[in-house]
């Protein structure tokens, strides 16, 4: 069994919640954040901050933000500086595929799977690569499947000396984002961590406002918010729209709304 993990760290819920997990199956823990030129880089500022918490509740992460944002004129995608709006809706959606950045996790994979390989090679042990990947990305995310991931590893075996050193730890990959949420309320007992104040150092919206709320429009929040509505918890992180902060009332309105809609 593997004793060290690095996990890939957007600042997202589902690898905030997969941090956790690593810190209570993994003897050491490196987290990676990318910054790419995304638009909503205020999850990079919410990893930070939720690493801060962590450190300070006696938790044991190293954490690196590596910089790509080179790459941000020569990406296509809606997700990144300069690209299209970002699409409203359900993520079943065909416009939601704008939201896939060519190849990312390609790109995020390569470089965790180095620094894997280093964490192995410097203490002789087996050291996992952690990815949040879950069910619910992969009709949208080609490289969130299985097929994926099972052809990314055995790249990387061929291209690297002692590669069968590095494991993959993916425990949401048959989950959905409310399996996730869920291990989260467990795992922040566990940890004797405050729920709260895990998940209000998260961000998942693709639109985040001027003030750095989250928007609850955009696919991403959507499915968010209906984890927490599902889980019977507010969400604690600001939603707000024009200026404004809005109610989890309203919220949780509109996305029930946005839900009847699409099973209708």
């Amino acid at each position: 069994m593997a004793k060290h993990a690095v996990v890939s760290l957007s600042g997202g819920m589902d690898s905030s919640t997969l941090l956790l997990r690593c810190l209570e199956e993994f003897k050491t823990v490196t987290a990676l954040s990318f910054d790419y030129g995304q638009k909503h880089r205020i999850e990079l500022k919410r990893a930070q901050a939720l690493v801060d918490y962590l450190k300070r509740n006696n938790c044991n992460v190293e954490y690196q933000v590596i910089k790509l944002d080179g790459l941000v004129s020569l990406l296509d995608s809606a997700l990144v500086e300069g690209g299209d709006e970002v699409p409203e809706g359900h993520y079943a959606e065909d416009n939601m595929k704008a939201t896939v950045v060519p190849n990312r996790n390609k790109i995020f994979s390569s470089i965790t799977q180095a620094v894997a390989l280093s964490v192995a090679n410097r203490t002789g042990d087996i050291c996992d690569i952690a990815l949040g990947i879950h069910a619910g990305d992969h009709s949208i995310y080609p490289d969130c499947r299985q097929e994926f991931r099972d052809a990314d590893m055995e790249a990387f075996r061929q291209g690297n000396w002692d590669a069968d050193q590095v494991g993959v730890f993916t425990p949401y990959l048959l989950g959905d984002k409310f399996d996730i949420l869920q291990d989260g309320e467990r795992l922040c007992d566990v940890l004797s961590l405050d729920f709260n104040a895990v998940y209000s150092r998260t961000n998942t919206s693709y639109k985040p406002t001027p003030e750095g709320w989250s928007d609850f429009r955009s696919a991403s929040s959507v499915e968010r918010i209906e984890a927490f509505i599902k889980l019977g918890r507010p969400d604690p992180v600001v939603y707000g729209e024009n200026g404004e902060v809005v109610d989890w009332d309203t919220v949780k309105a509109h996305v029930e709304k946005v839900l009847n809609e699409f099973e209708g």
